[in-house]
């Protein structure tokens, strides 16, 4: 279902030089969906329609496409792979990346507006998403990230730079659903909980991937962290520490789903990123 909507979201669209090629390159370029799956199948955990929330879950995935183009960018983390292929802008050029990227952007709160939902709903995914994604999010996370480079961060630093930078786009993922079903506050606090323990989860994996495992396998540069003189929670806790605390908060994001009748593809998606190898 995601896939052919993002394949479909630009189709209609006069196209303006290589600007729509450039998105739709990084959009549709794979990856684990981890985001747009989560908000499906956390409005149906809710009781609500996952196609009517489809239109949320692809904004989720645009805004972070979005991140990951300007990510890549030389100004900030100079990566020339993503996904098993060339960055957008070894292949576009920056300014056309950084305008891929602005398109993306904004093209996801239009989506929010697509979707067949009471207004009230779209109204607060509207700010939900806004939230997550700018200076108290994602984007006061990525400057935390290159304001910490070449300087030694301490567990709680990194903490707050990951609370933001990743966690507060998987957490927007999981609410997003909750918002399109009409859950109630209870259920939208339970879900938050268990997706900021996803996300810091998510993130300490990826600090060790980063060190154990290889281009090949993740389809993006290894190392770049350590050449980029971050901190990061392998250099905080150590391999083993990281791996303990993967597990920590794997099992505090399950446990905060504890009164859903049916939370089975949440517990299985939390087990699975804990574990996985790319």
């Amino acid at each position: 279902m995601i896939e052919d909507y993002l394949g479909k979201a630009f189709a209609g669209e006069t196209r303006c030089a290589d600007l729509q090629e450039a998105m739709e390159y990084s959009l549709l370029a794979g990856g684990k969906r981890v985001r747009p799956v989560l908000t499906l199948e956390t409005c149906r955990m809710c009781g609500g329609d996952i196609q009517a929330a489809l239109p949320f879950a692809c904004a989720v995935e645009m805004v972070h496409t979005y991140s990951l183009i300007h990510d890549d960018l030389p100004a900030m983390d100079n990566d020339d792979l993503r996904r098993g292929r060339s960055t957008n802008h070894v292949v576009y050029g920056e300014a056309t990346a950084i305008l891929a990227g602005d398109a993306l952007l904004t093209a996801a709160f239009e989506q929010l507006t697509r979707a067949s939902l009471p207004a009230q709903r779209i109204v607060e995914a509207v700010q939900c998403l806004s939230h997550a994604a700018g200076s108290a999010g994602m984007v006061g996370g990525q400057a935390l990230d290159m304001a910490g480079e070449g300087r030694a961060l301490d567990r709680t630093d990194l903490e707050l730079l990951q609370s933001l930078k990743t966690g507060a786009l998987i957490s927007a993922a999981a609410e997003l659903g909750c918002i399109a079903a009409g859950g109630t506050c209870e259920q939208r606090l339970q879900v938050k909980a268990y997706a900021q323990a996803l996300g810091r989860a998510f993130q300490v994996r990826d600090d060790m991937l980063d060190v154990t495992s290889s281009q090949e396998e993740l389809g993006k540069s290894v190392g770049s962290d350590q050449a980029n003189e971050k901190s990061t929670f392998v250099t905080a806790l150590g391999l083993e520490g990281c791996a303990v605390l993967v597990e920590q908060l794997t099992q505090q994001g399950i446990e905060a789903l504890s009164s859903f009748e049916a939370p089975d593809f949440h517990i299985w998606l939390a087990r699975s990123l804990a574990q996985r190898t790319k």
